[in-house]
């Protein structure tokens, strides 16, 4: 199984705050056009995972001059181990807000915001009353409004678990995932608080996290990964609410987009609209 954390560029690493939130920091190789003058980038994983989600992401960006803040919120990857059945969506939006004074005091700027996932909804939830100089969504949850338009036809009860368990991937390909793709997620894979997850599913107790999309005032890119109609309505009417670019990636899978074999389809559509800010 290859390790693609094993193949990151030479970058910084450090604890920051008092949950010693690990902090991962790429300079960027040559200054681009696109990157001159430009804000850094903060990527923000999604539920069970961690900054090592982004390996094949970073490399690409580095290479065009983008400064690249990777962080992990509290108890995940090698951030201090905490207490995760206390763990809140808001203590995660705490991290981030912690992260991102780290980033403006470094380099006098806010940082475009790239999140995953649960790291989506946390980047919309935090665009509300955070002046960020971008948005970026991959596969994000979606919130109450679009889930209003386009509700899931089957819901699944809140978890009653203290905590969630990693996630189980078979060991065989999926439609746009290797074998050794899952092995390197099956590494890492690790529990997610409860708590956290039950405040942005969808079930019929929760109806997940409102976005006052009026609020938001940032660029914004939706990247949706597609396998129906419902999916690419879903990507459709949350690029509509937050008034933002949209690309839909037809027949990739949650996780492929970020570490699949199409991965890159992901990166050329966020390189595109970073040179178009």
């Amino acid at each position: 199984m290859r390790d693609f954390t094993k193949k990151l560029p030479d970058h910084v690493e450090k604890y920051i705050g008092e949950n010693d939130l690990f902090l991962e920091i790429f300079e960027g190789e040559s200054l681009s056009k696109a990157a001159k003058n430009s804000p850094p980038l903060l990527f923000v994983h999604g539920a069970f995972t961690g900054s090592w989600m982004w390996s094949k992401y970073i490399p690409h960006f580095t290479r065009e001059g983008w400064t690249c803040y990777v962080m992990n919120l509290r108890s995940h990857y090698k951030s201090r181990l905490m207490d995760m059945t206390q763990i809140t969506f808001e203590d995660y939006l705490e991290d981030i807000r912690e992260v991102i004074h780290e980033v403006v005091a470094e380099c006098g700027a806010a940082p475009i915001l790239v999140g995953f996932s649960m790291g989506g909804i946390l980047g919309q939830k935090l665009a509300e009353t955070f002046e960020l100089a971008g948005l970026v969504l991959i596969d994000s949850v979606i919130s109450q409004e679009v889930h209003e338009t386009v509700p899931y036809e089957h819901l699944e009860p809140l978890t009653a678990a203290i905590v969630m368990p990693a996630p189980a991937r078979e060991e065989h390909s999926s439609i746009d995932e290797s074998a050794e793709d899952i092995a390197f997620q099956r590494k890492y894979l690790a529990m997610e608080s409860s708590k956290a997850y039950n405040a942005f599913a969808f079930s019929a107790e929760s109806k997940g996290i409102s976005i006052d999309s009026s609020a938001i005032s940032c660029p914004c890119l939706v990247i949706k990964a597609v396998s129906c109609d419902d999916d690419d309505r879903r990507g459709r009417v949350t690029a509509e609410h937050l008034r933002a670019e949209y690309k839909g990636l037809w027949d990739t899978t949650h996780t492929g987009v970020l570490i699949g074999q199409r991965y890159m389809e992901s990166v050329a559509a966020i390189m595109g609209w970073l040179k178009g800010l």
